[in-house]
């Protein structure tokens, strides 16, 4: 459930990015302008995609396998944990990706971004943790 709820979290943020690259959205609320700078930057784009279209993507795709593994007949099996484990740790890298882009090239911090970069990495504490509850021998 704390896999289904962290993929929301971070679709909606991921949401809000892209709605402000669409133009739908005026400004972002940031409280420092780091966020609109990143936004606006040539590195908004990944091979040609915007970056927060690929958050949107991402998490999307994180939700509906969080939601798949919470059906009953899939609880107690391993694939749906180890393709999330596979899928936020891959979400993990490209955020240490954008966050090095932050710090030593655009030199602006977009705070949803961070937010964005701790809800992955939680999803992948507790997607590994699941994993690890999983592959424990059962108690009897």
């Amino acid at each position: 459930m704390s896999a289904a709820i962290l993929s929301l979290l971070g679709l909606l943020v991921a949401v809000y990015l892209y709605l402000y690259k669409l133009g739908k959205i005026g400004s972002l609320v940031c409280g420092t302008g780091g966020c609109e700078t990143v936004q606006l930057s040539n590195w908004s784009r990944f091979m040609g995609i915007d970056v927060a279209l690929i958050g949107v993507l991402g998490y999307a795709a994180l939700l509906a396998l969080a939601l798949v593994a919470l059906q009953p007949a899939l609880l107690e099996r391993r694939w749906p944990t180890t393709v999330l484990v596979c899928a936020s740790g891959a979400g993990v890298l490209f955020s240490l990706y954008l966050t090095y882009l932050e710090l030593y090239v655009i030199h602006a911090i977009c705070r949803w971004c961070v937010g964005s970069a701790l809800i992955v990495t939680a999803l992948l504490v507790v997607a590994l943790l699941d994993a690890r509850r999983l592959s424990a021998p059962a108690a009897r």
